[in-house]
């Protein structure tokens, strides 16, 4: 019960919050994603469905316990320290998160943003991470998978890296456009993770 309360309080502080917050102050829809089919918007039917996935995987583990069988569980990976260290992950990926999104400030988007320009952020956690957002992303499911290990958790991960990866190179090709010289100078500077 406690892993389902924290996985959804960490949707709606990174997504719902952040993004009315976005809002009001600019009057600015974050969500980018639409409808066509397009490599951007295939990943955002991707991260969506990946989203839901993990809301019912962890609704089966804190409501239905006795479907937990069917998830096909790693009983020998489920121990107190390995649930620990996951936990430590999950709360380490929501500050990370928090706080790349609070330096982002305006500049924070799901997805790429082609009509609304941006400022190419580069200082904070930004200084040692070109995706620190995207890094507490993999982290937060590397941390559930390590909470409630399973062959379907492990299909999240394994999923969430696929997609993020994807989504990362479809925006360097964006910023490159956006920012020119700029962004080729910071990912000389800036290592992709860390």
């Amino acid at each position: 019960m406690l892993l389902f309360a924290y996985l959804i309080l960490y949707f709606l502080l990174v997504f719902v919050l952040r993004s009315i917050l976005l809002w009001k102050k600019t009057g600015i829809n974050p969500f980018t994603f639409n409808k066509t089919d397009d490599a951007h918007d295939f990943n955002g039917k991707v991260f969506k469905f990946i989203t839901i996935f993990e809301l019912i995987i962890v609704g089966i583990y804190a409501f239905k316990k006795e479907w937990y069988e069917y998830l096909l569980p790693f009983r020998y990976l489920e121990n107190p320290i390995l649930q620990k260290i996951g936990w430590v992950f999950l709360f380490a990926s929501l500050i990370l998160v928090w706080i790349s999104q609070s330096q982002m400030s305006t500049s924070w988007r799901i997805g790429i943003d082609e009509n609304n320009k941006t400022k190419l952020v580069t200082n904070g956690v930004f200084s040692i991470s070109r995706n620190p957002i995207f890094l507490g992303i993999i982290i937060a499911n590397i941390g559930l998978f390590l909470v409630i290990p399973n062959a379907f958790t492990l299909l999240i991960v394994s999923l969430s890296t696929l997609s993020v990866n994807t989504q990362i190179r479809l925006e360097e090709e964006f910023l490159k456009r956006e920012f020119g010289n700029d962004y080729l100078e910071y990912i000389i500077k800036v290592r992709r993770w860390i």
